[in-house]
């Protein structure tokens, strides 16, 4: 039974953040975290100046936990969806994912051909992308199940996400009925990218001088994004374990 179930959501919210907070007390401070489950009880300073800036570093984290929170609660939400993905993989196996990936790629190929009249080559491009989608689905399952937490929030996450970002991108390419929808997309991302995240050391302007986005470089760009999406969602998913495991 949940911690939701037992003692009801406002209960669960409160042991959630006490967890939370009890993790940054111990960052400094021994015996914080669950203390009231151990014999040694929970650590208390003891003289005035102790207290003091004891209290302090409390305070200082009251606000960075309430604003971390909103993560965790996204983190449960994405564990469910992974979970389901997570069951439903091991009930049709590693052969299964890669069945299933072929057909759905396999349709979007067909579909590419016979109703977005892409020329043969890109047709021929949208199965290599299928196929790195395929292939990258059924390592996301093995690494998740061979290598661990790290394997899995490492490698995992951004195999499946280049998953399903690739193809879409790759098949756009050729198509210019996804070309009007992908790339302008693309380059608005890529625009806000560069002028909020990549300005530590002028990466920003270096990619602008360098670089231009066409061609080949949506799908660099889109590939370069999943890695990151990738491990802040495995490492969600990781946090929301943390702070309430399932078991």
């Amino acid at each position: 039974m949940s911690a939701a179930n037992r003692t009801g959501l406002a209960g669960a919210i409160r042991i959630d953040l006490k967890r939370l907070h009890e993790t940054w007390m111990e960052l400094i401070y021994p015996r914080q975290l669950d203390a009231e489950q151990m014999v040694l009880g929970k650590w208390r300073p003891e003289t005035t100046g102790s207290r003091i800036a004891y209290w302090l570093w409390a305070g200082l984290g009251a606000p960075l936990v309430g604003l971390l929170y909103p993560l965790v609660l996204f983190g449960y939400v994405l564990r469910y969806q992974a979970s389901k993905l997570d069951s439903a993989a091991t009930r049709i196996g590693v052969l299964g994912v890669v069945v299933v990936s072929v057909v759905v790629w396999g349709a979007l190929s067909a579909l590419a051909r016979f109703q977005l009249e892409m020329t043969t080559a890109g047709v021929i491009t949208v199965v290599a992308a299928g196929a790195v989608a395929t292939a990258s689905a059924a390592l996301a399952v093995v690494t998740s199940r061979v290598g661990g937490r790290a394997s899995t929030v490492l490698v995992s996450y951004p195999l499946a996400i280049t998953a399903i970002f690739l193809p879409p991108v790759v098949a756009a390419l050729y198509s210019q009925q996804l070309a009007a929808v992908v790339f302008p997309q693309s380059e608005s991302l890529a625009v806000w990218i560069l002028d909020n995240v990549l300005t530590i050391g002028d990466i920003n302007a270096y990619l602008r001088n360098n670089y231009d986005l066409e061609g080949i470089a949506y799908v660099a760009m889109w590939f370069g994004i999943a890695v990151p999406v990738g491990w802040i969602l495995g490492t969600l998913v990781t946090l929301a374990n943390y702070v309430r495991p399932r078991d």
